[in-house]
């Protein structure tokens, strides 16, 4: 008679082994150590074997009689069911080596040392944040192109158009870095021309200096009930006006309390030299603060989620979005609120401005300067800039006199 399942559930561990017999060769082993374990006794070129389909109750009395037969319809096609087990569960362990994941580390050690430190982080970023948890765990010879594209487009709809053809990008790489090193046989991004959206390059999305006052008392009012360490990003991004890959990757070990001074890696920025931000005595509060909460972290905005790793981009543009001004603003579109109200409202020269950006210098003159250009104009600026915010959030007068 077959097994039941009450049966199954009752039967207890004795002294010995003993089996019970569900019929076609298949019977439930009871372990004397409490385990109940489905197996079938089955000849196969004469030669008597037993084959496992897994331990009670995990496996059902169904799910053993499904892959009893399954191995049974094996046995007469002449194939040993055995020998087609441990194929599955070699291919098993070839898929997890040669997931997308792992290839992708494997790509990215591999190509480490043609990149800039930040560049390096910013692709592994983007990857951990954006692809891994997706398609990471797929066998890479597996991903369609239309399994690729749902990835993509999640980025898409997020409104982050071009980190969504980066991304792009990048999967085609790594998908033919598997295909020479005989992972995979083809690249699904090239059958994705014309999938995403394009991008159309422009200005960024900024405030005007009079939308700074309503501005500010909505970021200090937390209507949208940001987390603390959040507000005090967009805080010290108007204030410091970096850029939002240079704030969220901050670490402690650049920052200098004592001189008042954030040193910004070369490695870091895009010109790929350091770069000096002078700290406001507003920007050394707020940080103290902030070294009271993630001192103990290496990252001066690590991630809520994972303290390990920084801060994630889409929190920024989260936090905007929640704020209301998503498409007022963005976090690139503090940096040209400072350049226009520092020139109209502080009178400061653009050249001072635009190193305190870190953008590239147009003249081979300008390009001979030091990356300390205008250091003491610098440090006044960013303090009248700090105190300018002030006037503005408390709704004082921020007419200024303009700077001689």
């Amino acid at each position: 008679m077959p097994i039941t399942d009450v049966a199954a559930k009752n039967a207890k561990p004795k002294e010995k082994l003993y089996k019970i017999p569900d019929g076609n060769g298949m019977f439930l082993s009871v372990r004397p150590n409490d385990g109940k374990y489905w197996q079938m006794n089955y000849r196969f070129a004469g030669k008597g074997k037993t084959l496992s389909f897994g331990v009670y109750p995990e496996v059902t009395i169904k799910e053993a009689r499904d892959k009893r037969e399954a191995a049974r319809k094996l046995l007469r096609e002449g194939i040993d069911p055995a020998h087609t087990k441990k194929k599955e569960k070699l291919q098993a362990t070839i898929n997890t080596a040669n997931n997308f994941e792992a290839i992708a580390r494997e790509w990215h050690s591999t190509n480490a040392d043609k990149w800039s430190e930040g560049h390096r982080n910013n692709i592994l970023h983007r990857l951990e944040m954006d692809i891994f948890p997706q398609i990471g765990s797929y066998p890479i010879a597996d991903i369609s192109a239309p399994e690729l594209l749902q990835v993509l487009k999640k980025i898409e709809s997020r409104g982050a158009h071009e980190i969504a053809h980066r991304a792009k990008q990048t999967c085609g790489q790594i998908f033919r870095y598997a295909i020479v090193t005989g992972r995979a046989e083809r690249d699904p991004s090239a059958d994705l021309k014309d999938a995403l959206k394009p991008v159309i390059h422009g200005h960024y999305s900024a405030l005007d200096s009079k939308d700074l006052p309503e501005f500010l008392k909505t970021l200090e009012r937390n209507d949208a009930r940001l987390y603390p360490q959040t507000r005090l990003a967009l805080q010290l991004m108007i204030l410091t006006f970096v850029r939002t890959s240079e704030l969220i990757n901050a670490t402690w070990e650049e920052i200098d309390l004592d001189n008042a001074l954030w040193t910004i890696p070369g490695a870091r920025m895009k010109m790929g030299k350091d770069h000096l931000v002078p700290l406001s005595r507003q920007v050394l509060a707020m940080l103290k603060e902030q070294k009271e909460l993630t001192g103990q972290w290496n990252w001066v905005f690590p991630s809520v989620v994972s303290p390990r790793k920084a801060m994630s981009n889409n929190t920024i543009l989260g936090a905007i979005r929640r704020l209301g001004y998503k498409d007022k603003t963005t976090g690139h579109g503090f940096r040209a609120l400072a350049m226009s109200t520092i020139k109209e409202k502080l009178g400061y020269r653009h050249e001072v401005i635009d190193r305190q950006l870190a953008h590239a210098p147009v003249s081979k003159v300008d390009r001979a300067y030091d990356r300390a250009q205008f250091i003491d104009e610098r440090t006044k600026m960013m303090q009248e800039w700090s105190d300018y915010l002030d006037r503005a959030a408390s709704g004082g007068n921020i007419v200024q006199a303009k700077f001689g």
